[in-house]
């Protein structure tokens, strides 16, 4: 009995795990049928912007001032201030900027649609849905996922910008740099595959977490009080999996990728 009852949190984990593969995979299936939730999507979308524009731009900003200091006081004590604007321009671009909008839009916005799918379980909405023939993760789930996804990648685009400037605006005001050298430095070393994949991130990093919210959403424990909990546990698996996921993308990109010659 007790060598079986030691195995149990193992299994349970893994369990969860596979339930969760397989409502992603559920959601990739249910992206491509009909009817579409056009509706319901741009009412999402609007949502995730309107809770996550903001806070995200005011975030970025911070991120890529202390990025441009650091690595502007670095580049200053072994002689290479030139390489300045490159290296700040492409860890904002390549990493801190999906990460930024994938944590407030998991945080944000992700955390509000764990409350909402879990309240419509409770209220057992969700039941009453499949009874009528209703398929919820077609009529509930794919608008919200597909509203995190594009939301993330939109703000993605923002943050870089945002950080950019700022990284720019710290560098060149706070630690006299000059300003054809971060620019010229960015452009000898930065490509177009940067860009790409930190979209790929984004649009990656919003679907894991609008699928982990919902998970948790149509998984809540009894009451309210299960889906406070619930709420919780979304972000704070969404936010393991995305440090997860973009060690493996950035290692896959370096490795694909060559760096631009000089």
């Amino acid at each position: 009995m007790s060598g079986s009852s030691g195995t149990l949190p193992g299994t349970a984990a893994l369990t969860q795990v596979g339930r969760l593969a397989t409502l992603s995979v559920e959601v990739l299936r249910a992206i491509f049928k009909r009817p579409f939730q056009a509706r319901e999507w741009i009412q999402q979308c609007w949502f995730f912007a309107s809770v996550t524009i903001l806070p995200t731009a005011l975030v970025a900003i911070p991120f890529g001032a202390v990025i441009a200091l650091q690595l502007g006081s670095l580049t200053a004590q072994i002689g290479a201030q030139s390489f300045t604007g490159a290296a700040s321009a492409l860890a904002i671009v390549q990493q801190a900027s999906p990460l930024i909008t994938a944590l407030l839009v998991a945080g944000a916005g992700g955390s509000a649609v764990c409350a909402d799918i879990g309240a419509r379980k409770i209220r057992e909405e969700i039941d009453a849905m499949e009874v009528l023939g209703v398929n919820p993760i077609q009529r509930l789930i794919v608008p919200r996922v597909l509203a995190a996804m594009v939301v993330s990648v939109l703000l993605n685009g923002l943050v870089s910008v945002v950080g950019v400037l700022g990284g720019y605006f710290f560098n060149v005001v706070l630690q006299g740099g000059t300003p054809g050298a971060y620019l010229a430095s960015f452009n000898a070393l930065a490509q177009v595959p940067d860009l790409w994949i930190s979209e790929i991130k984004a649009l990656l990093y919003g679907f894991v977490a609008g699928v982990v919210a919902a998970f948790r959403g149509l998984n809540p424990a009894g009451g309210p009080k299960g889906v406070g909990d619930a709420v919780n546990q979304a972000v704070v698996i969404t936010f393991l999996l995305l440090f997860l996921i973009n060690v493996v993308l950035t290692a896959i990109y370096l490795r694909i990728v060559p760096p631009k010659a000089m």
